[in-house]
């Protein structure tokens, strides 16, 4: 018979808004993982009432420790946005990535049935960015829980018109970090998806970013 019998690792997810995780009692240390929410695609159309993406939101695990900021939203005739960056405080060791910018846009004048394509978003380093709208389709949304970004909205050229496709939002950063003596009790806080810009004139939509996650993997003595 052992002498001990090892204890299995236990996880806890986190996949949306804010609150207090708890170490269990005989954790000797945990690993997190986590990434910020995906900035929005931008809209697409031939005049500036086409919205920009929102930014997403920032996930945090403590007080000033650890930060995986969301990703900025697509700008309609602009800049695609760009990754969310990321930091540890004192005392964890491990990485932090910025995360992935988004695809820029098209722009054709007065010619018709030709296709613009859109800025996909920006993929994170769990995946999950969203397409770009082709043609004249709302873009892609970044997938759930993975801080991928939304996709530009596409667009078509038209005989009077000229058209510019929406650009890809940029995805959240990304946290890997073992915290090797860990507190009884740690606030977090799980960004949110950052929002579609809407569509312009003779436009479409962009799609929404992923929200960001929180993936605490804990080991025993």
């Amino acid at each position: 018979m052992p002498l001990f019998q090892r204890i299995a690792p236990t996880v806890q997810k986190f996949t949306s808004s804010s609150g207090t995780y708890t170490t269990p009692a005989g954790v000797l240390y945990i690993n997190v993982k986590m990434v910020g929410g995906g900035g929005g695609g931008s809209g697409s159309g031939s005049a500036s009432i086409s919205s920009n993406g929102g930014a997403g939101g920032n996930t945090t695990f403590g007080t000033s420790l650890l930060a995986a900021n969301g990703g900025n939203g697509g700008t309609w005739q602009g800049s695609p946005g760009t990754g969310g960056t990321a930091s540890l405080g004192s005392g964890p060791v491990g990485l932090g990535v910025t995360g992935g910018g988004g695809g820029g846009y098209g722009t054709v004048a007065n010619i018709n049935t030709v296709v613009v394509p859109a800025g996909a978003g920006g993929p994170s380093a769990f995946g999950g960015s969203g397409g770009g709208g082709n043609p004249s389709g709302t873009g892609g949304s970044g997938v759930t829980n993975t801080g991928g970004g939304g996709g530009g909205g596409g667009g078509n050229a038209s005989l009077s018109l000229t058209i510019y496709s929406g650009t890809g939002g940029g995805s959240g950063g990304y946290v890997d970090a073992i915290i090797t003596s860990p507190a009884a009790t740690y606030s977090y806080a799980v960004g949110a998806a950052g929002t579609a810009g809407g569509a312009g004139s003779s436009g479409a939509a962009g799609g929404p970013g992923g929200s960001g996650l929180i993936v605490v993997t804990e080991y025993y003595q």
